[in-house]
């Protein structure tokens, strides 16, 4: 029996890759659902190519009347009134956090892309998903990796998980450099061809903190058992750690259509035509991230060690500093910068509800924003 997807973010990066593999694997995969932000017209074009009807435009007012979800609201009521399997949910930043919330309360699987679903509640969260007996399936390829030798191993014989990062591409960069980059420079990636929050994310380092913080809550390991070597080939896309000191590691192309497939086939491993791959005459190298250069990735694992709602601060602070960077107003080492004033503005407690998650996202929003208004948080600085 075909499992039934709804692929949010059917326009970006992992939403085309969800598409390309339910295309590929069409005895395994009925695509239910799709939505867009505000691309109407791929998301009509998708629509057509595998037969959805149920399709929402979260960021715009639809022209074309076959698109019967609007906004952020009609987004959520399409995810609850379409009867589906499994979610993928590959919308970026804070927004895709409603979005999971309503597909675990409408008792689908949750194939996350989006980390920060987990960054802002991660307890909330999976609360709701126990709630309702269904799982969180990872889909970023280090979480997916390391979900994968979880199973294999048993969680019990894992001391620490080791995430793989590329580095970015000011991975080899002079710290005196950093405060000249520009957005430009910054949207180019080596490896991986992600929109332009992300690439930003990975320039910095903070998406890999963002993933610290992920693999906390999806693994429930504390912040010491959780470690990050820059790998610039991307060919390992995880390690764990064995009690007995050795090291397993899943290695393969970096490709996004493996992990999704993966996380829509759980607990199966099923065969790929894309997926096979060598080794012979491959050289890989690791190192570990200079934080000194890269301040965002310690300043995650601070925020998971003071726990409450630091991570959230931490997701929320740096989306208004990525923005800020984008439109030139704000230097590229001060993305860290704010984060961290924001974050020792006050003590950030917890957040019980989902409305209280929503309140606190914005408090730190306002807060980052006073601050780049200021002439202490001003531009380029």
């Amino acid at each position: 029996m075909k499992k039934r997807l709804i692929v949010l973010g059917s326009t970006g990066s992992i939403g085309k890759n969800a598409l390309d593999v339910a295309a590929s694997l069409p005895d395994l995969f009925r695509v239910v659902g799709i939505s867009a932000h505000r691309n109407e017209e791929e998301l009509l074009r998708n629509a057509e190519a595998h037969g959805t009807r149920a399709l929402a435009l979260s960021g715009a007012a639809p022209r074309d009347p076959r698109i019967a979800y609007a906004g952020e609201e009609g987004l959520r009521r399409m995810i609850a009134e379409t009867g589906a399997d499994i979610l993928v949910n590959g919308i970026s930043g804070a927004a895709g956090f409603l979005p999971s919330v309503a597909a675990l309360e409408s008792g689908k699987a949750l194939a996350l892309a989006n980390k920060e679903t987990l960054v802002m509640a991660g307890d909330l969260i999976k609360s709701l998903a126990a709630s309702r007996g269904v799982p969180i399936l990872p889909v970023d390829s280090e979480h997916s990796a390391i979900f994968q030798m979880f199973h294999k191993f048993g969680a019990a014989a894992v001391s620490r998980v080791i995430l793989t990062a590329s580095g970015g591409p000011f991975r080899d960069l002079k710290q005196e450099k950093m405060s000249a980059v520009t957005p430009a420079e910054a949207l180019r990636h080596p490896t991986w061809n992600m929109g332009r929050k992300i690439s930003i994310d990975s320039a910095s380092l903070a998406n890999k903190g963002l993933e610290v913080i992920e693999a906390h809550h999806l693994f429930d390991l504390p912040p010491e058992r959780i470690g990050v070597l820059v790998h610039p080939q991307s060919y390992v896309h995880s390690f764990i750690e064995t009690q007995d000191g050795s090291l397993y590691a899943q290695i393969g192309k970096p490709d996004m259509r493996v992990p999704i497939l993966n996380a829509l086939t759980h607990p199966h491993i099923h065969s790929y035509p894309p997926g096979k791959f060598s080794l012979a005459g491959m050289s890989l190298s690791f190192l570990d991230p200079d934080p000194a250069r890269f301040p965002m990735l310690p300043l995650a694992y601070e925020a998971l060690r003071r726990g409450g709602s630091f991570p959230l601060v931490y997701n929320a602070v740096n989306e208004e500093a990525v923005t800020a960077f984008l439109d030139g107003r704000l230097s590229f080492p001060g993305i860290a910068d704010l984060v961290s004033r924001v974050m020792d503005l006050r003590d950030w407690p917890p957040c019980r509800s989902v409305p209280e998650v929503l309140a606190r996202d914005g408090e730190a929003r306002r807060a980052a924003r006073r601050l780049l208004s200021s002439r202490e948080g001003g531009a380029k600085q």
